[in-house]
């Protein structure tokens, strides 16, 4: 039989529809990245999980009402994309929305697993709603990582702190010296886009008046698909040097989890990242960072911190900032 589960959320079908179909939205409970051509016939791909993409088209659509996609995996000979349907169905009711979701077209083995994966996701949704934060996803976190997977796990918590940023904290300083939150947004911003060109991403320009989230993930979320396209082997032409992909994917990790510090600091929020994670980063940083870079003008001096602290803290030490204690 098909996977299928119904849950009740008290808002409108309409801002239902906009939690499971909008990539700002999605980010929120179910995915890391997600492209979404809202239409009958449009595709899809969102990263659920770091190195993990799911995809296919979009078969039916009722705003508000209902929309049914093909689903399945990159990569995957099990369920390639589009090789199973889910369904979702919105129903008005008391004070709120049933939101149903049916996965039909799985093998035995493969829905006990999928099943498994909506479950957590719908009640990470559920959370989200009732309680306005379904908090760092941690599940299906891959224990092999490379500089892809890293680079969506950085993501992830870069993601979520950018929700935090709004208009008022524009002005607030960081602790990269002479930037406010508004310059590292531009810092930032225009940093990956260096990386998304050197891959060959057509990507799409500056609103400097969109939410600070909205203007990062515009251009981070189609250089990290098109880094997992490209994979790590040859080399990048930035423009003022060629390097070798493997070398860019270490910056471009860099730039998303050493910035989601730089963000958390400057709101005065600590930030939730896993220890795995950092260690991978902080790994990545000492094969980038040299007494060359350094000398640059790049990275300040590393900074003193104890062999026994956080590897976050440890890895924002070594790229020369002062961890924050407390």
């Amino acid at each position: 039989m098909p996977y299928s589960k119904t849950v009740y959320l008290p808002v409108t079908p309409d801002q239902a529809f906009d939690l499971v179909t909008q990539p700002e939205r999605l980010r929120r409970w179910m995915t890391i990245s997600a492209r979404v051509d809202l239409r009958a016939g449009g595709d899809y791909r969102w990263t659920v999980v770091p190195g993990a993409y799911a995809g296919g088209t979009v078969t039916e659509l009722e705003p508000g009402r209902r929309v049914a996609f093909g689903w399945g995996w990159e990569g995957s000979e099990e369920v390639s994309p589009g090789s199973s349907e889910v369904t979702i169905t919105l129903e008005p009711t008391d004070g709120g929305t049933n939101v149903t979701l049916v996965h039909a077209g799985l093998s035995p083995e493969e829905e006990a697993g999928h099943a498994e994966g909506w479950n957590h996701y719908l009640d990470r949704l559920v959370a989200l709603v009732e309680t306005g934060d379904a908090g760092l996803d941690a599940w299906g976190m891959p224990g092999d990582f490379d500089q892809v997977k890293s680079a969506d796990a950085s993501w992830a918590v870069l993601s979520r702190v950018l929700t935090a940023v709004g208009p008022e904290a524009l002005g607030l300083a960081t602790p990269c010296e002479d930037f406010d939150v508004a310059a590292l947004t531009n810092h930032l911003r225009g940093s990956i886009t260096g990386i998304g060109t050197a891959l060959g991403v057509a990507l799409p320009e500056d609103d400097a008046a969109a939410p600070t989230e909205l203007r990062i993930a515009a251009v981070a979320e189609p250089t990290l698909e098109a880094f997992a396209r490209h994979g790590l082997e040859g080399e990048l032409d930035m423009g003022f040097a060629v390097l070798p992909a493997a070398f860019v994917a270490n910056i471009l990790n860099l730039e998303l989890l050493v910035h989601a510090w730089d963000y958390a600091t400057a709101l005065g929020r600590k930030l939730d990242v896993s220890a795995e994670v950092s260690e991978y980063v902080l790994g990545l940083a000492k094969a980038t960072i040299s007494d060359q870079v350094r000398a640059g003008g790049s990275f300040a001096d590393a900074t003193i911190v104890e062999e026994s602290a956080h590897a976050l803290d440890r890895l924002v030490a070594f790229t020369g900032r002062v961890p924050v204690r407390g």
